[in-house]
């Protein structure tokens, strides 16, 4: 039995467009929370959203963005950013999504690379000067003729201006030009533009249409069973897919509740957040939750109402998610596996699946997708046969923006996206990811999938948080190192990890080095920066 299958489904892809979305969910649920954003202390109703949106849709008609110019947000999670979502969508202009950690050389890159017309930034946030940064680059930014300021503090510059001003310009553009705009929009129309990579490489930008990210949020509500009746805790970064799709439009597809609890993540503000809006689904990466765990007062919140949420973003530790599932009650949690270049979704759990399913996989494939898994010449792998994973389907993005070289290379001529990821399909169809295909470590001609021995270490009772990387040896041409931090309090020796290890996997599994550590570096979006470790243990 080879390694394929496909999402096989009598539920249709939706046909429309995302502003067509939100003016049905604003006609079936109008009263009902839309958003809640507890750090700003402000919460809309779908029937609120909705007019929210056709204001600041209509403020961008009337600054002059045309129908697929591109339009940046550059900003932490906020009321604001949801509306930018949703508004920039019903005008047909296309959304790009700047990561609220880049700074001045990142900023100018992916605003010159999009051709960014209208900039929506926050002016600041802790220690960053957003548009002190903005300043630094503006010289060099052709194609930009506004910015807009989310938030309060000094403008920098006469012609610019703040949100309540882009809201007041919605007078200088008809609801019916807002419609005209609407109805020239088509679903395969590109919508998103979001820079990937952060932990290898130069920045692509992933260009995403209405069909493919509406209807991924579609189907990953309906793989979490969503209702009007749930609250989504959302405290994973919008600029990313995690929080815009699987959150915004999960939600929005099934009339459920946004609920924000931070403009970046705080595990005690975001417990606080479900306990006191009665969440019923809690997002995260593995290292968030991991972080909620370790809270000194995490007995204090009140998590009955959870019920379900997504892991994503990175493996799940089996240890971890056994003790989501039953310290936070959160049973049905669900894991996703994806990545951006498919909208991001290809693979979930279901809240039914055998436990050992639930932890140990990454689920089966979503609907209307399709999946094989290759080897390095191109052939399908025998089910239970590591190889790289592809992807098939209404998901696969448009392409890169601007960078048909890239895309090439990267999805094939019968339109299979290549992952770079390495995964096992067993006999059900169920996918086990290992790695990357660039994470692989070849010890002596051996090939060690860091995330097999990260699992067996994350069993060691002293190590909180592990990370594997292959670091360069003369004699075997790569040496595993494991990076690792410890629960507070603990004590361990290199030696004693070994120990440990021996006897338990292979000798050549074994961490050769064990390094200590507070934190590993990390991407906005929760992933470990790999080649950092790599670099910092060169060094």
């Amino acid at each position: 039995m080879i390694s394929y299958t496909h999402g096989a489904s009598s539920v249709p892809l939706i046909g429309e467009t995302i502003g067509e979305l939100l003016d049905r969910a604003a006609r079936l649920y109008p009263d009902r929370d839309a958003v809640v954003s507890v750090h700003q202390g402000v919460r809309l109703t779908y029937a609120q959203l909705a007019h929210a949106c056709d204001e600041i849709g209509r403020g961008l008609i009337a600054l002059g963005v045309q129908h697929g110019e591109r339009v940046g947000i550059w900003s932490t999670n906020n009321l604001e950013w949801a509306i930018a979502q949703f508004a920039t969508a019903k005008i047909g202009a296309i959304l790009v999504n700047i990561n609220p950690a880049y700074r001045t050389s990142e900023l100018e890159y992916a605003l010159r690379q999009s051709g960014v017309c209208v900039l929506l930034s926050q002016t600041r946030h802790k220690t960053s000067d957003y548009l002190g940064m903005l300043e630094e680059t503006r010289g060099n930014l052709p194609d930009l003729r506004a910015v807009v300021a989310i938030g309060e503090g000094e403008l920098r510059r006469e012609g610019d201006l703040r949100w309540s001003d882009l809201a007041a310009m919605a007078s200088d553009a008809s609801q019916e030009r807002l419609a005209q705009r609407q109805r020239a929009t088509q679903f395969d129309d590109a919508i998103n533009i979001q820079y990937t990579s952060g932990t290898t490489g130069f920045p692509k930008g992933a260009t995403l249409s209405h069909h493919n990210i509406l209807n991924n949020g579609f189907f990953i509500g309906e793989g979490c069973r969503y209702t009007p009746e749930d609250r989504v805790c959302i405290p994973v970064p919008f600029y990313h897919c995690f929080g815009m799709v699987l959150g915004n439009l999960a939600c929005v597809t099934h009339g459920a509740a946004i609920v924000i609890p931070a403009p970046t993540f705080d595990p005690e503000a975001t417990l606080a957040a479900v306990a006191a809006e009665r969440c019923t689904s809690l997002y995260g990466v593995p290292t968030m939750f991991i972080a909620e765990l370790a809270l000194p007062n995490f007995a204090s919140f009140d998590l009955t109402s959870l019920r379900t949420g997504i892991m994503a973003g990175a493996p799940c530790p089996v240890e971890v998610m056994k003790r989501v599932q039953s310290e936070m009650h959160m049973e049905e949690v669900t894991i996703c596996y994806g990545m951006t270049e498919t909208s991001p979704v290809s693979f979930q759990t279901g809240v039914d699946d055998p436990i050992e399913k639930r932890v140990g996989t990454v689920g089966r494939v979503h609907p209307h997708v399709e999946v094989k898994i290759i080897d390095e010449h191109g052939a399908i792998v025998p089910r239970g046969t590591p190889g790289e994973l592809c992807t098939r389907g209404y998901s696969v993005m448009l392409g890169y923006w601007n960078d048909p070289a890239n895309t090439a290379s990267s999805i094939d001529a019968a339109r299979y996206m290549h992952t770079g990821d390495i995964a096992i399909m067993d006999e059900d169809g169920y996918a086990m990811v290992s790695g990357r295909v660039k994470d692989m470590v070849i010890r002596g001609g051996e090939n060690i999938y860091p995330r097999e021995v990260e699992e067996f270490l994350f069993t060691h009772p002293a190590i909180r948080d592990v990370s594997v990387v292959g670091v360069p040896d003369e004699k075997f041409g790569e040496q595993l190192c494991a990076w690792v931090i410890l629960h507070e309090n603990a004590r361990v020796t290199e030696d004693e990890i070994r120990t440990y290890c021996t006897g338990k996997i292979a000798h050549f599994k074994i961490p050769y080095y064990v390094r200590f550590t507070d934190s590993f570096p990390m991407t906005v979006t929760g992933k470990i920066q790999k080649f950092k470790l790599r670099e910092q243990f060169t060094r």
